[in-house]
């Protein structure tokens, strides 16, 4: 047990320090370096927010194993932004998987359709929605009384951790991966007019699907062990099966929680790639006056991934 404790404490504050310098990086690449707003620039910074709100609770999350620190006020308000960050960050991610959706599959449409504006108050819309859901959920689980700080003890069943799990992963999963899977089919099926475009819609399907496979990587495992939880303590079974599902939940957490890292890396590949992509493309106005067919390649590379 003491062994455990001290892999978790390690972890987390592994990822503490690992996420502030990748994060004070993608900070400083899309505040200082981009001088362009544009949709996915909106949604990375609102991105690197909601990795910012996992870090710091990452500290009193690691304090907590060590020392049961009793569910109050406080607790729950740290538990509230430790949440507010994972769906958050499923949220982001899918909208903004369905942001390139439109852009490249609707490309004409998408010039009315999409604007930073647009994208900034979208991403309000979700903060607000997340936050509602996440403090009702605390405040629901503090009348309840269970368990202790970042803890549940009880083999009471979670209608919340079920509901959360369902509505704020499993729905969200299918409709990002609809996205991706249309985007790199359009993708691919793009005929190539040069070896440079080839390698930059190469090199933009890797980050789609990279994009993808972090998002199922990091959050897929733990929302599977909320599940296994549920059925767990929704059957009653030994005190054995019931451990064995929260080292699971556990590790999946920690598992979990290495996406503060990993967006930050996916942030360095969306800034160098697609700039680099814009850069050889007509602006935008140019392409309102070529051909349907003309316009829909051009978003086709100048849509930033």
């Amino acid at each position: 047990f003491f062994s455990s404790n001290c892999i978790r404490t390690n972890s987390k504050m592994n990822f503490f320090l690992f996420g502030i310098l990748f994060n004070a990086l993608a900070f400083w690449v899309f505040c200082c370096k981009l001088s362009k707003w544009t949709e996915t620039r909106v949604y990375m910074i609102n991105l690197m927010i909601a990795d910012c709100c996992l870090l710091f609770t990452l500290p009193f999350k690691a304090f907590s194993h060590n020392h049961a620190l009793p569910r109050d006020n406080k607790c729950l308000a740290l538990e509230a932004i430790y949440f507010i960050n994972r769906y958050a960050s499923i949220y982001i991610i899918t909208i903004t998987a369905v942001d390139r959706y439109i852009a490249i599959m609707y490309a004409l449409q998408s010039m009315t359709l999409r604007s930073p504006f647009k994208a900034a108050v979208t991403s309000g819309f979700l903060w607000l929605l997340v936050i509602s859901f996440v403090c009702l959920a605390e405040v629901l689980e503090k009348q309840e009384n269970r368990g202790i700080c970042f803890e549940k003890f009880s083999t009471e069943p979670s209608k919340g951790a079920l509901a959360f799990s369902i509505g704020g992963f499993f729905i969200p999963l299918i409709i990002l991966s609809f996205c991706s899977i249309q985007i790199i089919k359009k993708l691919v099926r793009k005929k190539k007019t040069n070896p440079h475009e080839e390698k930059l819609i190469q090199k933009a399907i890797y980050i789609v699907s990279a994009n993808m496979a972090v998002f199922i990587i990091c959050f897929l495992p733990v929302n599977i062990g909320h599940i296994v939880r549920f059925i767990v303590d929704s059957t009653s079974t030994s005190c054995s099966v019931i451990y064995r599902g929260n080292v699971f939940l556990h590790t999946a957490s920690i598992i979990a929680n290495t996406n503060c890292c990993l967006d930050a890396i996916c942030y360095y590949f969306v800034s160098q790639e697609f700039q680099e992509a814009s850069s050889m493309l007509p602006k935008t106005k140019s392409v309102k006056t070529m051909s349907n067919h003309k316009a829909q390649d051009t978003q086709l590379l100048h849509v930033e991934i």
